[in-house]
Formats: structure tokens, sequence, C-alpha cells
């Protein structure tokens, strides 16, 4: 049997099911008789140590210093405080309820006396004490959340939705495919997915669908054509087995290109970089023959972290990631904080829609404790290698003038503190409508632009860029869309200012001409897709990428921009 559903990440991944869920019993108040108060005392006692145990199994594979290690020693400490072990079996006593209800009313009261301290990170623990509230109800129930330690042959994990900070703590050598019931084509955790090479589907509801996958069963994810096969014949498995075999002799093939120049047959120059969100990544970018980073995603190193990393500790990153460069550039985009990310160790706001809060640049303006020590970090590294600063979600030119006071004060104490800087170049991601018609009142304070069109498609279309039910309807290649990337790629050329694109559009091979015939300079791109995208750019000429563009800005319909580049992918590649 199979199902469709829509990818987020090509590929084709082998594995045993494996459902994870957030969902738990519902709490159950009843009056305990004298006989169950006991049984629960001694429930929670056995859960305690189980969740202990367990934890401390999991470090066994993490290192001493990482950030994780660290924060499985504060829950193991905060489980074996006596105390808090009192309090429970005390609650438990008094009030004949289960234990799930102490645990949820003890550790829910810690977290309140925690999130009302005036030190920013303490408070940001509350959140912390939440999650092991519904770790230790789990082993309640005899079971745990999460526990993917074990995990000892290749799986295809299923989730409702993961979190970037969830992502990030999936243990990859064993997770070889991804079924999400939400989430949408440019959320981060499908960004996550592509980056890390994990075949993923989304918008399957599968907790709701009358063929329930069981824990355990043989699946097929083909991230080629969007399937989903349970259970499947010997003869389909040995065909899509040929088929994986296929997609990676291409890959491999590919990698001839990898030192080519990056030009069109007559000689048209686009520079391709890499999007990234870690250390490592950046030091593979070279493998696939990328000339630099066009996006630090650097809010990713902030989703398990314990405490926001130092001026020192940034500074180290940031130079070691240009000494891996090897004298490429580095264009670190400053922290991303708001909408679907969320992060646990700054200080955030719940809001009745996050997506138009304070998110990008507006968080930083907000929080310039949190700001400056970034740049004054980066501003150092630049002494370094080349580095080009990037501000997210700036709309409007007042938001410049704050963030370049802020950056002259951070140059400011620096000189005080007599530490050395280097030079840096100025730029902003072009996210919303209003951003693109300000851009000639920025232009004369920026040295290069990037087109973010994750949040410009969001944004212009009012489309919610985590929701599946509307990838289909409000993609990027919309009208409208294309109509603002145009009109960005003008005001720059006027002004003779850089101007790239850093969104996921660019990963997409199909869409190499049209954007290249609209006139980027550069492109910064998912680097699984780099090599590919470079096949679509040195296998046509620069007239026709015009002339395509030229057309495709004359279409007023979706369908017939998707016609038109498939048509014109399929042309070239004939």
């Amino acid at each position: 049997m199979s199902i469709n559903g829509i990818v987020v990440s090509a590929g084709i991944a082998f594995g045993k099911a494996l459902t994870i869920t957030t969902q738990l019993p519902p709490l159950d108040f009843k009056l305990l008789s004298i006989e169950q108060i006991d049984q629960q005392q001694q429930q929670l006692t056995q859960a305690i140590n189980h969740l202990i145990a367990h934890l401390q199994h999991c470090q066994h594979h993490l290192c001493p210093d990482c950030d994780n290690f660290q924060l499985i020693d504060s829950d193991i400490m905060l489980l074996e405080d006596e105390e808090l072990q009192q309090q429970l079996h005390q609650h438990i006593n008094q009030f004949r309820v289960c234990a799930a209800v102490a645990v949820d009313r003890i550790f829910n009261q810690h977290a309140a006396e925690m999130s009302s301290l005036d030190d920013p990170y303490l408070a940001n623990r509350s959140g912390d004490i939440i999650c092991l509230a519904k770790r230790l109800t789990s082993a309640l129930h005899g079971h745990l959340q999460w526990d993917l330690s074990t995990l000892a042959e290749d799986t295809i994990l299923l989730a409702d939705d993961l979190t970037p900070a969830e992502f990030a703590i999936l243990p990859l050598t064993h997770i070889t495919g991804l079924i999400l019931e939400s989430g949408g084509l440019t959320s981060h955790t499908a960004i996550l997915a592509r980056a890390a090479g994990i075949p993923a589907l989304l918008n399957y509801q599968f907790s709701q669908s009358e063929n329930l996958i069981t824990d355990g069963s043989q699946l097929i994810l083909d991230g080629m054509s969007g399937e989903l096969h349970i259970a499947p014949s010997p003869e389909l498995f040995d065909q899509l087995k040929q088929k994986q075999q296929q997609e990676l002799l291409r890959r491999q093939a590919l990698m001839i290109y990898k030192d080519k120049p990056s030009q069109t047959l007559d000689g048209h120059k686009i520079t391709l970089l890499a999007n990234v969100g870690n250390l490592s990544e950046i030091s593979h970018t070279a493998e696939v023959g990328a000339q630099g980073i066009g996006l630090f995603r650097t809010e990713f190193l902030l989703m398990n972290a314990k405490a926001l990393p130092d001026e020192q500790q940034q500074y180290k990153l940031y130079s070691d990631a240009l000494h891996s460069l090897q004298g490429d550039v580095l264009t670190i985009r400053t922290f991303d904080i708001g909408a679907d990310k969320e992060i646990p160790c700054l200080p955030q706001n719940n809001e009745d829609n996050p997506a138009l809060g304070i998110r990008g640049i507006r968080y930083s303006l907000a929080h310039p404790e949190t700001f400056i020590p970034q740049v004054k970090a980066i501003l150092r590294a630049a002494n370094h290698g080349q580095v080009r600063l990037m501000f997210p979600m700036v709309s409007q030119v007042e938001e410049l003038d704050a963030a370049f006071l802020l950056i002259e004060r951070a140059k400011a104490e620096l000189i005080e503190q007599e530490k050395g800087f280097g030079t840096l170049s100025y730029g902003i991601v072009v996210e919303t409508p209003a951003a693109v018609m300000n851009l000639p009142s920025m232009l004369p304070l920026l040295d290069f632009v990037s087109i973010g069109t994750n949040d410009l498609t969001q944004y212009t279309l009012a489309a919610d860029r985590t929701n599946p039910h509307l990838a289909k309807q409000y993609p990027p290649l919309s009208p409208a869309v294309i109509q603002l990337i145009s009109i960005t790629i003008n005001h720059c050329k006027k002004a003779n200012v850089k101007v790239s694109l850093c969104g996921e559009l660019g990963s997409d091979p199909r869409v190499l001409p049209l954007l290249v015939g609209l006139g980027l300079d550069e492109l910064s791109i998912n680097p699984a897709n780099l090599l590919d995208v470079k096949v679509a750019l040195i296998k046509g000429h620069y007239a026709e990428y015009v002339r395509h563009a030229q057309h495709i800005a004359l279409l007023t319909r979706i369908t017939d921009i998707r016609s038109a580049i498939n048509a014109f992918a399929l042309d070239y590649n004939q």
C-alpha cells in the first residue's frame, strides 16, 4: 500500500516505522484509596529512577563539554533533589492524588517560581522544568518520550512535527527518513532535513489514517515521487533499491562539476554560495564546490544551548568558520529569533501572532544585550577573513539606522577594551513587501542585499509558511513574488549594490534559469542541492535565461508559470 505526501527533502529511505508523540493521557483526578496511595508512591520512585538511568545513558553518547550534556546534568540534579521528591510524595499522600497529578502540580509550581526570577537564564529554565515533567509523566505510564538512544537499525520516524531543537538531538546515523503530519515546505525543520540529506514527507495524517502504521513495520519513503510505501512487496523493495542506487550514482557523477567555473556557456558568471546552520556544515561546503557561505543561520547555534554564548565563545566560533573557509566569504545573519524558532536560553514573550511580532531585527533592537555581544564577536572575527553581516526582517530604514547606532556602540566598547576588529560589509535579508518598496531609501547604507524567498512568499501571499495545506495553492513561484524579486533586483542594479537570493527557491535547479535571467549576481543554496543547481547554470546560455525570465514575467497564473518552468528545464536537459 502507498500513500502520497508533500516532499520536503528528496531521496529514498528504507527503514522500520517508529512513531513519536507528545500527547499524554489526560490526568486522572480521582481520590485514591489508602492502598493506592502506597502504590502511587512506589510508582513515582520507580519512574524517577528509570528516568535518571535513561538520562545518564543518553549522556554516554555526548561530549561532557557540550551544551546537551550540561542540560541533561541539570535535569538529573533536579530529579535527584531530595526536597523535590519529598514534595511529590507529600502531595500524593496529603491530597490522595495519583503520581502524574502530583508531578503536574509540583513541577508547574516550580516552573512558575522560576519564570518570575529576574535572571533571564534562570527564568527561561522554567520551560525545561515543564519538559522534564512531561518526560517523568511518560515514565510513569511505562514509556519514555524521545527515547531514541537505543536505536540500532535504520528507522523512519513519524511525528506530528519537530522543532529545530528536537531535530538537533536526533540520532541521525539511524534515522533514514522523516514523516511529518504538519510543518511547511520552508519550515526550519524541513530546511534542516534537506541540509542533513534526510528524505522527508509532510502533510501525511498518520495518526488519523484508517491504515495505522504500527511501530516496527517496514516502510519505504520515496522522496522522489512523494510516496510512502507500507509493508512493500519484495518486488517493489528491489525496484526502489535499484532506484536509490541510480540516484546515488547520479549524485556521484555530479562531482565532476565541483571545480568547474560557475558560469553559463556564454560566460555569464554567478557566485554559488551555501546556506548553513553550524560549523560542521561549513566545513563540508567545500566538498560540493561552494564559493563561500551566503547565509550562516546563527540562531541555530542556540536551539539547544543552556545559555547564550558570550562574546568570546562566538568570536572563536566565527573565527573557526573563517579559517575553515580558507579565504572564501562568510555571510553571517544576526540572530533571527522569533516566529517558529523557539530559543530556550533567550527571553521571548508569548505572542498571539509571532510571525508578525518581535522577530528578526526587531528582537535585536529590543535586546541590545544580545545583539551587541554578537556584533562585537563578528567584528573581531573579521580580522581573520572576509565577513558580511546581514540583518533579518528589516522593513524600513529606521531599523537600519538603529542597528548601525548599536554597531558604533559595539565598536566603541571594543576600542575601550583595546580589542582589535576588522571591516564588515553590511546587508539585509529582503523578506517583506515593505522592504522591497522601501529599498531605495536603504540601499545607500548597504553593500549587498539577499532575498529571503521563504518569508517573502509568506508575507506577500498572507500564507503561513509552516501550513502544509497552503503549500500548493500559495507557492513562491507566483506572479506577485516573482514581481517583487524582479523589483528588488532592479533597485539593486540601479544603486550598483550586489544582489543575492538565499531562500529555498534558489535550491531548485528548475528555477535557476528564471533567477539568473532576472539578474541575480549570486545564489546561496542548500549544500545538498548546490551541484544540481550548478549543472543547471552551466548547461545553458545567459541570453536564453533572460528571454525565459521575460516570458515568465508576462504570465499571470501559477499553473502557467509552473508549466513554463518545467518545459524550459525539460528542453535544455534534452
